[in-house]
């Protein structure tokens, strides 16, 4: 069984990002990126089928400019088999990134597609649900227990009201929650081989796939800032306060 792993590169989860001073954007100038916390987790998921014997390649793709190809060596430095590089310049929205993966689960035909539940830039949580409708395949989103076993895959998904497991027939999407496992880092001589694994590059012109922006930002502010918090004297002034400062109540 192949696996798909689509994995994106995003501003690392620890870097306190910064709105452009014209409020056009996130300010990505000399920010450290890193692979998208979610994907990383499906990468794990993914090796981790194939040490189980359950797949027999995982193939990991990013689409975005040239420096992605660093996000898929740290793929393939967790277990990743083999690498695809969508190479474009342009802003890339969840239905054009759905678009794309389509046209590579045509050429690549896996019978899996593990992706991350969302971004931690736009947390936008549409691609993977985006990529089922476009494939005609079932889905099951929000993972935080995956098991294979004779052609389905039985994934418990963490809901409101607790967990529910669903039991869908392959080929299908799954998209991965925190819980699902706590990613391996990468050693250095998994570092050193992902270096030599291949790494293919290929374009949305090639793929045959129009990917222009159909939705444009307006603006970009950062949240208000918090007040401090005051003490108060009783419960009559703590409802007063919610009542007519906060307006909660």
């Amino acid at each position: 069984m192949k696996i798909l792993v689509p994995v994106k590169r995003v501003v690392d989860y620890n870097v306190k990002v910064r709105v452009k001073a014209d409020g056009s954007g996130v300010d990505v100038a000399n920010v450290k990126m890193s692979m998208n916390p979610f994907d990383e987790i499906a990468v794990e998921e993914a090796v981790r089928l194939k040490e189980a014997g359950i797949a027999t390649e995982v193939v990991a793709v990013s689409a975005g400019i040239g420096a992605c190809q660093e996000t898929l060596r740290a793929a393939l430095a967790i277990g990743a088999d083999r690498a695809i590089l969508i190479e474009t310049d342009a802003e890339l929205q969840p239905l054009a990134v759905a678009k794309l993966l389509k046209a590579v689960v045509g050429k690549e035909q896996p019978q899996l597609v593990i992706c991350g539940k969302q971004a931690i830039d736009d947390d936008a949580n549409q691609t993977g649900q985006m990529l089922a409708a476009l494939m005609g395949w079932p889905q099951a989103t929000f993972a935080s227990k995956v098991a294979i076993a004779d052609g389905r895959a039985t994934v418990t998904r963490e809901i409101d009201g607790g967990l529910e497991t669903l039991s869908i027939s392959l080929p299908a999407v799954v998209s991965t929650d925190l819980r699902l496992n706590e990613p391996r880092y990468a050693t250095l001589p998994n570092i050193m081989k992902a270096k030599k694994k291949p790494l293919d590059v290929t374009n949305p012109a090639d793929l045959g796939v129009d990917v222009a922006p159909r939705l444009s930002t307006v603006k970009v502010e950062e949240p208000p800032k918090r007040g401090a918090g005051v003490r108060v004297a009783d419960i009559a002034q703590l409802v007063d306060k919610l009542k007519n400062e906060a307006k909660v109540l």
